[in-house]
């Protein structure tokens, strides 16, 4: 039987879901397995590591058990980024957990090391604002806590490791990253492509602990381990989650924007060489490199709580999160606004010190309106990263292509465009991140051209509210989100305002790889 088949795993925060895609691009089957996460103190999110590599091959068996594995051609994975744990690189054994992008344990750390010149610096090489849910402070913590006089990590005995890293040293025992994942560490230098000696003594990490960077298309070890999957099967692509949806929506060059939905969210658009300055809530990142070519950069703003605030609520209440989203777009507005800081807020504020807060209540405010707030954060959040996106790009986007599973929700959907005041595209495919490691696995393999993606629109959903009454809904969010930030954030975006309006970052990356 002809291997006719692109095998896709996403491995996610709450679940690792697999799809088989077929040569002619349609989604043939899918398959889940759900993954748990802890939170040992308030502010800290841990993952089992071996829990994550469990779930994929639950996922994969489950999708395989009713498939031929002959057919599978090839396999793409994607990933939750940010996410850092340590291991043993002899054994192959985790030593700590998975310390989730959504932990916030290193906030106190960055603020103490997180001199003007510190964050100058972190943000000019890396191209990423200083913050928690990035990977450097993390691997400072396992150190200190696993090595803290670096005597193993320097003598090459340790691994840090994102999760494509550790499921490919799971996969075939070799310590590698790719780029786009490393990228999103904190310790890649974006300019050239490679690992920052300046940025590891800054946050106190021995180069030996880090994995070797690699484009994209790999090459990666094949596939191991993940049975009735055959072994050898060719692992040919690997991409961070938000990265493989951009992938997977067929956008190619600078113009397209798109918006992840999910526990988090991430907006994320192409940008070409000539862009040389960033909007301060825009950080840098490399989506992509195919072997022998210049890798892709994109701009991005992610958003840490969005589907994580309708799980809250909807645990805090008694409901489904899909009963609360039909109670809370049943209600009209009534000037309440939640801010889910619950971990500080991402893009495009950046403030790890920020408190979650419910405003503009009063006795006899309906349950309802409370719900609506809740739900009506997320499109506001994604509306504010839009905002700052347009100002690096310097154009306005008409229309955000959107995806994961609150995308599926029509009048959530519409609730978007009303507020960030532009088209929103639904593709007929809504899990993009699979999706895009599939299509990028079958441009390697030879099945796909490179040129292409997921062109079905599904529906369009355009804007329906009124401009002034746009305004005072978004000047209602934006008066409760400057009640939630911290007086330091506060201090420090003065402080940036009267010097410049934009944040210089590198503008070119050496090919890696070619």
């Amino acid at each position: 039987m002809a291997a006719d088949l692109i095998l896709a795993i996403d491995q996610g925060t709450s679940s690792t879901k697999c799809l088989l895609v077929g040569s002619d691009g349609d989604v043939v089957d899918s398959a889940t397995a759900p993954l748990a996460e802890s939170c040992p103190r308030p502010g800290w999110v841990e993952q089992d590591p071996e829990g994550v590599w469990r779930s994929v091959a639950e996922a994969v068996a489950a999708l395989m058990a009713r498939h031929d594995p002959k057919r599978v051609a090839a396999v793409g994975l994607a990933n939750q980024r940010e996410s850092l744990l340590l291991w043993e690189k002899a054994t192959g054994e985790a030593i700590s957990p998975l310390l989730s992008w959504q932990d916030q344990r290193t906030a106190d750390l960055a603020h103490r090391i997180g001199t003007a010149r510190v964050r100058e610096r972190v943000r000019t090489l890396s191209g990423l604002p200083l913050d928690p849910m990035f990977s450097a402070l993390k691997a400072r913590w396992l150190l200190d806590a696993y090595d803290p006089d670096r005597t193993r990590s320097k003598a090459g005995e340790l691994a840090l490791g994102t999760v494509d890293s550790w499921l490919l040293a799971k996969l075939g025992g070799r310590h590698v990253v790719e780029i786009g994942n490393a990228s999103r560490t904190q310790l890649l230098d974006t300019a050239n492509g490679v690992w920052s000696e300046e940025l590891a003594d800054i946050f106190g990490v021995p180069m030996a602990a880090l994995p070797e960077v690699l484009p994209s298309t790999g090459p990666f070890p094949a596939v191991t381990g993940l049975a009735p999957l055959l072994d050898g099967t060719p692992l040919l692509a690997v991409l961070g989650d938000s990265h493989a949806a951009l992938f997977g929506h067929g956008v190619r060059a600078p113009g397209a924007v798109k918006a992840t939905y999910g526990t988090g969210s991430s907006v994320m658009g192409l940008i070409g060489p000539a862009t040389e300055e960033f909007d301060r809530g825009t950080c840098l990142t490399v989506a992509w490199q195919i072997e022998g070519a210049p890798p892709s950069l994109a701009a991005e703003g992610n958003i840490r709580s969005s589907g994580s605030t309708f799980r809250w609520l909807a645990d805090v209440f008694g409901l489904s999160v899909d009963a609360l989203i039909e109670e809370a777009l049943a209600a009209a507005p009534s000037g309440v606004s939640l801010v889910p800081a619950f971990n500080g807020l991402g893009a495009p504020y950046w403030d790890d010190g920020a408190t979650a807060l419910i405003a503009g209540f009063k006795l006899g405010t309906p349950r309802a309106a409370i719900l609506r707030a809740g739900v009506e954060s997320m499109p506001h959040q994604v509306a504010d990263v839009v905002a700052s996106v347009e100002r690096t790009m310097g154009a306005r986007v008409e229309s955000l292509h959107a995806d994961g599973g609150p995308s599926t929700n029509d009048g959530l959907m519409q609730l978007q465009a009303d507020l960030a005041g532009c088209e929103v595209v639904r593709p007929k495919i809504t899990a993009l991140s699979g999706y895009g490691a599939a299509r990028l696995a079958g441009v390697a393999a030879g099945m796909f051209p490179l040129l292409g993606g997921n062109g079905v629109v599904e529906r369009t959903f355009t804007p329906a509210l009124a401009a002034d009454a746009r305004e005072a809904r978004r000047d209602e969010w934006h008066a409760a989100v400057a009640r939630a930030t911290s007086p330091a954030a506060t201090d420090s975006q003065s402080e940036t305002d009267s010097q410049s309006e934009t944040t210089p970052t590198p503008r070119a990356v050496r090919v890696v790889g070619a």
